[in-house]
């Protein structure tokens, strides 16, 4: 069955960075784009960026542009988000996605806080 493991979040102050890992797995990782979204306490989840089966494609929402970097390593079958210049309002629970099989399917999700 399809599975996605998020890993990496955690607390960390203002100005820092983190990297969030999806481990996939269940179908073939290398032929499906891949998304990570956020939802923040109180608010609708949200995409943040998306990627693109070889990685050349991909997407970014406006708040993150030039901060966040997607990528994917279709040898391990993992995506990740390198998230740098953090703010509080980057807090959130992250969350990786794909869309196969008319379906969408999620991880469990990973706390990211960034707070001083």
């Amino acid at each position: 069955q399809v599975q996605l493991v998020e890993s990496g979040g955690g607390l960390v102050q203002p100005g820092g960075s983190l990297r969030l890992s999806c481990v996939a797995s269940g179908f073939t990782f290398s032929t499906y784009a891949m998304s990570w979204h956020r939802q923040a306490p109180g608010k609708e989840r949200e995409l943040v960026a998306s990627i693109g089966t070889s990685g050349s494609v991909s997407y970014y929402t406006d708040s993150v542009k030039g901060r966040f970097t997607i990528s994917r390593d279709n040898a391990k079958n993992t995506v990740a988000l390198q998230m740098n210049s953090l703010k509080p309002e980057d807090t959130a629970v992250y969350y990786c996605k794909v869309y196969l099989n008319y379906r969408h399917f999620w991880g469990q999700g990973t706390q990211v806080t960034v707070s001083s």
